[in-house]
């Protein structure tokens, strides 16, 4: 396992920034310790709530960026969908609503993966949204919601933090 350390002054200047602020000194340190984007290599390197908060933070990134199409297209489909974030998510954060429409667009996604993986031009890819109107359910829910899933997320982080980083 890699070690993660962060300064806890670091730590405690982020937290009352917010709980995004709080995370993202946390989600920095953890892609700081393995040299950027998760690898398969990197990631056997970390426990499952470090996986699982990383995985958070693409679908977080890019669903809030273009939603799931977006994510799918730019390749992160087998990170979240192939991954047991779901079942993470559900299991180890409590967070079944989340998990339940992860499921749902898991779904989606292998029926649609071949059109929307494949390269394509940016009017193409903009023509996506439009022929795959079966994802803007999940993302307009993701985006109603996503202040009260950070505030969860956040909290668990926060009273399990020894999982995620140690702090000096």
């Amino acid at each position: 396992m890699i070690q993660i350390t962060i300064k806890d002054e670091m730590l405690s200047n982020a937290a009352l920034e917010g709980s995004d602020a709080f995370l993202d000194v946390i989600i920095q340190a953890m892609r700081d310790a393995i040299g950027g984007e998760p690898t398969e290599e990197t990631m056997a390197q970390l426990n499952a709530d470090q996986m699982t908060l990383l995985c958070w933070d693409t679908l977080h990134s890019e669903v809030m960026d273009g939603g799931f199409v977006q994510l799918i297209h730019n390749g992160y489909g087998p990170f979240i969908f192939k991954n047991p974030f779901a079942k993470a998510v559900n299991k180890l954060w409590h967070m079944r609503e989340l998990s339940k429409r992860l499921y749902d667009v898991h779904t989606l996604w292998l029926q649609n993966r071949e059109e929307l993986e494949r390269d394509c031009t940016d009017e193409e890819f903009m023509a996506l949204f439009e022929r795959f109107p079966e994802f803007d359910d999940y993302d307009d829910w993701f985006v109603e919601n996503e202040e009260q899933l950070v505030e969860h997320i956040a909290h668990y982080v926060d009273e399990n933090l020894d999982k995620f980083v140690s702090v000096e």
